[in-house]
């Protein structure tokens, strides 16, 4: 009975390590979740911002080509410019070539030829009319060379003020292939931040998975150990101590007797008159009176199907012995093997009680064939 208190011990004891064990793992497991949740959040993150720079990188590229289209209209327009100055400074030219031949004539042949033409007007009012065109003439010539400078000059600050747009454009193209090169290698860094998030998810949920598979591991060992240590328990409750003694194999019948050390027999197969209130009168079993600790025998060889406490059996043995033949032994007070063991004829199973509905401490001997009570004398 020591040796059996100390296997429950043990089996208690391996059942709050299990649970231990199952409780870390819940944690790990719980953890690691909770990691898998951060990481996927992470990618959702880094995806939505790769998003974003991908549209601002499209916005960048219509800007950059929208700045093309402005610089080839600039250099349209200071080529047009370039030639309208050419064209005004051959005009400027030839206007100061016609006046600086107009001054040498008049010049090289003093106002001889002016004085001549205002002689020869045969009135006043015509002599006012050849000096006023002779003085026609000399500011004819000038205001046309100033004309003529002036629209140089204007030319010259137009084509200056389109190369100076035009340089801000090729400087704001320029500053935008810059922002394009950085936006390219923010994308790419995104993609590759993305692809090991990706990566990290993907072991974070093999290792989740392996967790859940160990921890369903744990639970069913732990239950199993739970279900030995609560058969364990119930074999040595209420034994007040004692053990499993030497096998004893008597009588001439099929079985050895189950309760050799028995007093009298206090209810025999069939109908009787009610012991006890609750109790059968349609008794399926032999009622062997004996004390409190009295052994108790496997009738025959076989494997024990139950060892547990069963409401009005009490603490129940049930042996099958095959070809659709089974032993019950009911209101044991211990009980010394356990279900899936297998018993030879006559070992010690355990010892007589009182457990469950009882009238006193006896053993029911029961035996089924096909599942239906036939009466022990026919095997004893």
């Amino acid at each position: 009975m020591i040796l059996r208190r100390k296997a429950v011990s043990l089996l208690l004891i391996l059942v709050l390590c299990l649970g231990l064990a199952s409780q870390a793992s819940a944690s790990e497991i719980s953890e690691t979740e909770k990691e898998a949740e951060e990481l996927e959040r992470k990618k959702e993150a880094a995806e939505e911002e790769k998003s974003a720079l991908e549209g601002q990188l499209s916005a960048i590229v219509a800007e950059m080509e929208e700045t093309k289209a402005k610089i080839d209209e600039k250099e349209t327009q200071i080529s047009a410019k370039e030639e309208e100055l050419i064209q005004a400074r051959v005009d400027e030219n030839d206007q100061y070539e016609s006046m600086k031949k107009r001054i040498k004539y008049m010049y090289e042949n003093g106002n001889a030829q002016f004085i001549e033409i205002l002689c020869e007007s045969k009135t006043i009012s015509e002599f006012l009319n050849n000096a006023e065109y002779i003085s026609t003439i000399s500011e004819y010539d000038r205001d046309m060379l100033v004309e003529f400078q002036r629209i140089v000059k204007d030319v010259e600050e137009q084509e200056a003020l389109l190369k100076k747009e035009y340089e801000e454009l090729e400087v704001m193209q320029n500053d935008l292939i810059a922002k394009q090169g950085e936006l390219n290698d923010l994308v790419e860094n995104k993609a590759d931040e993305i692809a090991q998030l990706s990566d990290d998810i993907g072991a974070t949920q093999e290792k989740l998975k392996k967790l859940k598979e160990a921890a369903a591991e744990a639970e069913r060992k732990q239950k199993e150990a739970a279900a030995a240590a609560a058969a364990a328990a119930r074999n040595s409750s209420g034994s007040g101590g004692g053990s499993a003694g030497a096998s004893v194999v008597s009588g001439n019948g099929m079985f050895t007797h189950p309760c050799p050390g028995y007093t009298y027999i206090s209810s025999e197969f069939g109908w009787r008159a009610q012991p006890i209130p609750g109790a059968s009168t349609n008794h399926k079993g032999m009622d062997f009176a004996a004390g409190t600790g009295t052994p108790i025998y496997a009738a025959a060889s076989g494997t024990v199907t139950s060892a547990s406490y069963s409401g009005n059996a009490g603490n129940l043995i049930v042996i099958n012995h095959g070809n659709g033949l089974q032993t019950y032994y009911m209101h044991c007070n211990s009980m010394y093997v356990s279900a899936g063991q297998t018993v030879s004829k006559g070992q010690n199973i355990g010892a007589v009680g009182s457990t469950g509905n009882s009238s006193g401490p006896h053993l029911h001997f029961q035996v089924m064939l096909n599942g239906t009570p036939t009466n022990p004398r026919n095997y004893l």
